[in-house]
């Protein structure tokens, strides 16, 4: 929750956060507007001529250290990750150990993704030596998300940070503490390049100004409604745009699969975080003669967990204000749709927490089905087939992650070939978010562009094409004095050569 408190001549416009458990003040922040935000950009600016000029094995060390301090303070990291949140304290640390790894890979693997390779040329260009390269784009601005405020925005600015860019990251108005302290431990961590990584703090119009900044591309994580308002800003300037926009995904279960391993999957990819994960589990497509089963299964075990605040808590409460209403409006949709309640029903919201919920037989249109619910709720339908599970699972206008239950892993990755997913697991969820060398996003609704893994450091680049001429050519194409029998002999050499199969 945040709370903007009034301007006064004195001193600059803040806001307050909250904790999402208690409604509690939390700390104040500034309401960072377009002057800050310029101010911000200047000095990225300026620290990202230094650093781009480092050998890219400087810039790993650099990177390493600031991993380090990360590290070494994981449990103040994560202290202000779960009172930002809400989510439990060791869901928090894990959060801080995902991004541990995605740092170390994108210092470790910047050099040899994105050094200078040479390109074979052609028969008529025998006499280049062409190669390319990819440069450092300049100033990335990140817009960052608050369900995971650490995870997801390293994803953009560990790797930007990699390939040679300075950053500016606006951190969600929920979450802005969390930003401010992974930039105040890169700057003690490399004070030698303190301004490489700035945080700029404030609600959608400090978003905005980072938007007409003038940064080289923009990052963005959230909805698809801001994404297409922050991407429309950045098309006035023909700023390059990477969108991480959520997801509805789906999960397959064979008939032939583990299904106490589904379900335990299930369970966890629905629930964890208070289901407020993009690539989290929302729909599942179970053949019908194990349907039931599974269903048991995954009631028995969602029943057995709860959220709250304390030590026990599966998971915290709903971060964002009016989330709960969302999440009470889709159960209540598909409950009076024809859907059946296996667990808890619209009684379960009960804001800021939401338990448990397992539905099934929900019709394909309902909202539970099409929309972003981002609360613990899952449906789980039957179909007949494989096959109607994979039409059901591409059905959907999100393309982000899906994951296939099956008791052949090779049959598994056959059916994660037919769907449209981004990213898909087998015989697990989430599996690909883990594993730093994967590219993460998907299509649609769920945006666009990759972060993670090699073309997520090339998303922070730019491409140069080199040719250097070693020599002169026997036939000059390119040259005026070019004798026209000469250039048709040319013409017949290639005609004759490209006729071949």
């Amino acid at each position: 929750m945040t709370e903007t408190a009034p301007a006064s001549p004195s001193r600059p416009t803040t806001f307050t956060t909250r904790s999402p458990a208690t409604g509690e003040p939390l700390a104040e922040h500034p309401l960072d507007g377009p002057e800050e935000v310029a101010r911000a950009v200047d000095r990225a600016r300026t620290a990202q001529a230094g650093w781009a000029a480092l050998p890219a094995s400087r810039r790993r060390d650099h990177l390493l250290r600031w991993k380090k301090a990360l590290a070494t303070d994981l449990d103040t990291v994560a202290r202000t990750i779960s009172d930002e949140t809400g989510k439990p304290a060791g869901d928090a640390a894990l959060e801080v150990v995902l991004t541990l790894e995605h740092l170390a890979w994108a210092a470790r693997n910047a050099a040899r993704v994105l050094r200078r390779r040479k390109v074979r040329t052609g028969l008529f260009t025998v006499h280049q030596r062409a190669s390319l390269v990819h440069r450092p784009l300049g100033v990335v601005g990140v817009i960052g998300p608050w369900n995971y405020p650490l995870f997801t925005p390293m994803g953009s600015i560990g790797y930007a940070l990699a390939a040679g860019n300075a950053v500016v990251f606006k951190p969600s108005e929920l979450t802005p503490a969390t930003g401010a302290l992974l930039a105040g431990l890169f700057d003690s961590a490399v004070p030698e390049h303190a301004g490489l990584l700035t945080t700029v703090t404030g609600a959608a119009s400090t978003g905005d100004a980072l938007a007409r900044s003038g940064v080289e591309k923009v990052a963005f994580t959230g909805s698809p409604g801001t994404a297409r308002k922050v991407m429309a800003v950045c098309a006035e300037t023909l700023t390059p745009f990477l969108a991480e926009c959520g997801g509805k995904d789906a999960v397959i279960v064979t008939g032939d699969a583990d299904l106490d391993a589904a379900a335990d999957a299930i369970v966890w990819g629905a629930l964890s975080n208070a289901g407020q994960t993009c690539a989290g589990v929302e729909r599942v497509y179970a053949v019908r003669e194990i349907h039931a089963a599974l269903c048991a299964r995954v009631v028995e075990r969602a029943g057995a967990l709860s959220p709250g605040a304390g030590a026990g808590a599966a998971y915290g409460p709903m971060t964002l204000p009016g989330q709960a209403g969302i999440v009470e409006r889709h159960v209540t949709g598909a409950v009076e749709a024809g859907g059946q309640a296996l667990l808890g029903g619209p009684d379960s919201v009960r804001a800021p927490y939401v338990a448990p919920v397992v539905l099934t037989g929900v019709p394909e249109d309902a909202a539970a089905m099409t929309d972003e619910t981002f609360g613990p709720v899952v449906s789980i339908n039957a179909v007949a087939d494989v096959d109607e599970a994979v039409e059901r699972a591409n059905a959907s206008r999100y393309a982000l992650g899906a994951a296939v239950f099956c008791r052949n892993g090779r049959a598994g990755a056959a059916v994660a070939a037919r769907l449209r997913a981004g990213v898909v697991s087998v015989n697990s969820v989430l599996g690909f978010a883990a594993v730093p060398a994967l590219p993460f996003g998907g299509s649609q609704d769920s945006g666009f562009g990759r972060i993670h893994g090699e073309e997520g450091l090339r998303a922070f680049t730019a491409v140069q094409s080199t040719t250097v001429q070693r020599f002169t050519p026997p036939i000059a194409l390119t040259s005026f004095d070019v004798p026209a029998a000469t250039r048709e002999r040319a013409v017949r050499l290639a005609r004759a050569l490209h006729r071949r199969r």
